[in-house]
This record gives C-alpha cells, sequence and structure tokens, in this order.
C-alpha cells in the first residue's frame, strides 16, 4: 500500500516523500482513514511503530482542506497533549516535517522554561498546538489560550501520562473542551485504569491495535548478562568495550544513578551525557542534540525522561536497571530497531533484579538469551530465571576500538 491509497493529499503525500518515506506503517493504514472521517479513535501501538505520524497528518489534511475553507481566521483547532517536554517537541517537529506544503500553522508550549516566546506564537495565531498539561493549564488560566473552537483533541502516551499523575490534569482539560468534537487516544499499554479513561474521553471510538500489548519489535534481538552489584560498572565497560558498539541508550532507574553513572563513565574516557527530569530543558535538548549527532557516545537516561526520544539507527539500547515493570522494559528496548532496522538490547541483571525477569519474558511470550561468555558472572545465580532461557552464545570479538576512537576531548 502506498501513501496515496490512504487518499492523503498532495502536498501531505510530497513532504512524505521529501521524508524517504514510502510505505505506510500498519498503524498508519489503519488510522489515518478513520481520522480523515472524523471518528474517535483508540490506538494501542508500541513506541517506534508510526503512531505519531498517524495522527498528525490527517489532522493537517483537516484543518487544510475543510477548515480553511470555512473559516480562515487563524483559530485553535487540534490540540495534542502528551507528558514530556521531549516527547512535545518531537510532535512539533513531525508537524513540521509533514505541513511544511500547507498553510497549517503550528506550535509547541511545554514547563521549565520562560512563557515568552510561546506566548509570542500564540499571539501570532496557531491551528495545532502541542503541549505538556501543566504549561497548558497555566497559559489557560492566564486567558492566551482558549479551546472554544477545537476540532480534534489528542491524548498520547496515554499510559505515561497516568504514570507521572497527570489523571487530574486531563480531566482539568477534558472539562474545558467543546463537547462536539473528535478525540484521538493513543496508549502503549492497556491497563484498566487506562481502559476507565478511554470510555471517560471517548465518544463510540475505533478501536485501532497493531501490536500485542508489551510485544516488542522482532528487529532487537535481546540478551541478558547475570553479574554481582558490585561487578556491574566492569561489565558495562566490558560490554562498552566493542566496536561494534558505536553509540549506546543506558537506561537507570533514578535521576541520581543517571548522574552518577555518567561521571563513572566519562572519567573511564567514554564521552557520556545523562538526561532526566532534573535537568533544565535546555541541557536535555543540547545533550540528546549532541547524542544524535554523535558528539556524545552515549546518553543514559531515566524512563520518562527518555519517553520521546527517536533516534534513527540506534543500534544498542542498554538496561543498567531492570525495570520492574515488563512494559516498561519494551519501551525501553523499542528505542532501537526502529522502521526495520536492526538492534541489540543489553540487560544487566544483579541479583536482586533475577525475579524481574520471569515477568518480562512472560509478558512477552519470549525467553530471552543468556550470555555465557561473562568476564563477570553472577556469584549466586537464580536458577530458575535461567532455566528456560535459550543459551546465546554472547561471543564478543574484537573487544578493542571503542574506548580508543571515542576518548573525549
Amino acid at each position: 500500500m502506498q501513501f496515496k491509497e490512504l487518499d492523503l493529499i498532495d502536498p501531505i503525500c510530497d513532504a512524505i516523500r521529501d521524508k524517504g518515506y514510502t510505505m505506510p506503517t500498519p498503524i498508519q493504514q489503519k488510522a489515518i482513514p478513520c481520522i480523515l472521517d472524523r471518528k474517535d479513535v483508540m490506538g494501542i501501538a508500541q513506541t517506534g511503530t508510526g503512531k505519531t505520524a498517524a495522527f498528525v497528518m490527517p489532522i493537517i489534511q483537516l484543518i487544510h482542506t475543510i477548515d480553511h475553507k470555512k473559516d480562515k481566521r487563524r483559530k485553535l483547532r487540534a490540540l495534542i497533549l502528551t507528558p514530556t517536554r521531549e516527547l512535545a517537541i518531537q510532535i512539533n517537529d513531525a508537524i513540521k516535517d509533514y505541513s511544511k506544503y500547507t498553510r497549517v500553522r503550528h506550535t509547541v508550549i511545554f514547563g521549565g522554561v520562560k512563557q515568552s516566546k510561546q506566548v509570542n506564537a500564540l499571539k501570532r495565531g496557531v491551528e495545532v498546538l502541542v503541549a505538556t498539561p501543566g504549561r497548558l493549564l497555566d497559559l489557560i488560566g492566564q486567558g492566551l489560550i482558549t479551546l472554544d473552537d477545537l476540532k480534534v483533541f489528542v491524548l498520547d502516551e496515554a499510559d505515561r501520562m497516568l504514570d507521572m499523575g497527570f489523571i487530574h490534569d486531563i480531566k482539568k482539560v477534558e472539562r474545558l473542551l467543546p463537547r462536539k468534537r473528535q478525540t484521538l487516544f493513543f496508549s502503549a499499554t492497556m491497563p484498566e485504569n487506562i481502559v476507565a479513561l478511554s470510555k471517560f474521553l471517548l465518544h463510540n471510538p475505533t478501536r485501532i491495535e497493531v501490536a500485542l500489548t508489551a510485544t516488542p519489535a522482532e528487529s532487537v534481538n535481546q540478551f541478558l548478562y547475570f553479574t554481582d552489584r558490585q561487578s556491574k560498572l566492569d561489565l558495562l565497560l566490558h560490554i562498552l568495550d566493542n566496536e561494534d558498539v558505536e553509540q549506546a541508550l543506558i537506561f537507570v532507574r533514578t535521576k541520581y544513578g543517571a548522574d552518577k553513572l555518567v561521571k563513572k563513565l566519562n572519567s573511564s574516557n567514554l564521552s557520556s551525557v545523562a538526561i532526566h527530569g532534573n535537568k533544565s530543558q535546555n541541557h536535555r535538548q543540547k545533550a540528546l542534540a549532541s547524542f544524535k549527532a554523535g558528539a556524545k557516545n552515549i546518553l543514559v537516561a531515566t524512563d520518562i525522561a527518555a519517553r520521546g526520544i527517536d533516534i534513527k539507527e540506534l543500534k544498542h539500547v542498554i538496561n543498567y536497571n531492570v525495570p520492574n515493570i515488563p512494559e516498561t522494559y519494551v519501551h525501553r528496548i523499542g528505542r532501537s530497531g526502529r522502521a526495520g532496522e536492526k538492534g541489540t538490547s543489553i540487560t544487566i541483571v544483579e541479583a536482586d533484579e533475577n525475579k524481574l525477569i520471569k515477568p518480562i519474558e512472560r509478558v512477552m511470550n519470549r525467553s530471552i538469551a543468556i550470555v555465557t561468555d561473562n568476564p563477570f558472572p553472577q556469584s549466586i545465580q537464580h536458577r530458575d530465571a535461567q532455566k528456560d532461557a535459550p543459551r546465546g552464545n554472547g561471543r564478543r570479538k574484537n573487544r578493542r576500538s571503542f574506548k580508543k576512537k571515542h576518548y573525549r576531548a
């Protein structure tokens, strides 16, 4: 199927070709026609499936072809609510890419920075607004944003919204929305609280599910290293000392742990930088930009800060701490192996984390290969965690050039 077959207009198809895309992803094939038909949509899709474009492209088309004909004034027609600044910026960039040949105006607002530039953009008139909840409600309270003319409301990453405690903000926003509207609801997982929220927001929605919940991309090869806590850093350095690992996104559990690990990696001449909620917006954007550009070879991130990271051709994701929620593991490793590219996920497991592996394997309905060629093995291993898992050979050859090539200036 080609994008043209989805009844997308020429300006959007031209923008898609500029991006180098030819075939829509499964969620794009299913969601775009429903959104163009003005239906409410509940989309369940894991990260890296192209869901941002699945709602961005039809929203641009509806505003460009329908709303502009009815009313040429610049009124806010679509609101996209998202949990983090990084994801908001990513969505706004996607709107910029796909609306480049249209007349649609858009902007992004988020907290943690001064509001003056954002307010100036709003005063010039926008039709699509991407926002985080706190800053949106703040500017509404100041009388700088009105939702009276809104046609489309998008709640993206709904599961993460609830994890971050935004349920009350979501309900406040909902009370300000026009009763007659189109609502698009996207979530990577669908636990009971998300189902309840979807019933609150949606009217007779079309349910679109393109992959089973917590199903990782088949293009990601997964490996486990069992070790002891005191050997964890040595094992990580051993893994990074591999010419195949040119860049790595490393996940940790806490903000403090991220900063601590970056200091240790930098002291070992591995160019790294951390992003987490305590970092300023400018720092986080600079850190992400330097990693994307290759100026930094290692990005250490917490889960909340990393939601929305989209790095093309990222091959390696490393779990320095095992997440205690299986779906979080799937989200993490989904940062690699995107758009059909091959990726590798490596999880370092200390003794206290052994019990977390079986639930991850159970929810994925697959086992994770255990690397036996491990110079820092766990002294007392949890045998049940390994009993049913296939044994990967895990051999690391030519381990020489990563440190040599990537010393800090």
